[in-house]
């Protein structure tokens, strides 16, 4: 029988040793579902991925800075043949052409993280729900055993917590605070 079978009618859960040992489980959970996503990605996003990186990095900057400062250099020495004279036209379409395809890679690479970050975003609300139930739950298990054992517990802050959260109540108190903010600045 697995650690995770049933005995009796009664499911065990997996045996964990430390608390180290679970968030290392976590963690490598996170990272299969990190390189599931990874590789599901198209040729065009790993190309922006790539082109995006290397335009966000300081080697970037510097190619650039030696490009144009050798291209201007070059073309307004006195004496040499200019292949492109000041006020440096060529360099200014090659520049621009530039800009319009390192943009598009940029916003196929962002458009991506989007929507990664709002599938994680989706799951974190999922869990966060999943987790409020419980609590409520345990909450509700737990005032059963103290009526069980003679304790009258009758405080107003656990009674409340009793409730169900009532996410459409919730969402528009965070607008409105939103608003409130909004209206301040």
């Amino acid at each position: 029988m697995s650690k995770a079978g049933s005995e009796n009618g009664k499911t065990k859960a997996p045996r964990v040793g430390s608390v180290d040992d679970l968030t290392e489980r976590n963690v490598r959970l996170i990272q299969r579902l990190e390189s599931a996503e990874q590789r599901r990605r198209g040729v065009l996003d790993r190309v922006a991925d790539r082109i995006s990186a290397f335009a966000g990095s300081s080697s970037f900057l510097v190619i650039h800075v030696v490009w144009f400062g050798a291209w201007m250099a070059y073309n307004s020495w006195p004496g040499v043949s200019a292949f492109d004279p000041f006020p440096y036209t060529f360099l200014t379409l090659v520049v621009s052409l530039e800009a319009i395809f390192l943009s598009t890679f940029i916003l196929i690479a962002q458009t991506r993280s989007a929507r990664i970050s709002e599938h994680r975003n989706q799951l974190d609300l999922q869990i966060n729900l999943l987790a409020e139930q419980e609590s409520t739950k345990v909450l509700m298990l737990l005032e059963s055993i103290a009526k069980k054992i003679g304790i009258d517990e009758r405080d107003p802050s656990v009674q409340i917590l009793k409730q169900p959260t009532r996410l459409e109540r919730l969402a528009q108190q965070i607008e409105n605070a939103e608003e409130k903010t909004r209206e301040a600045s």
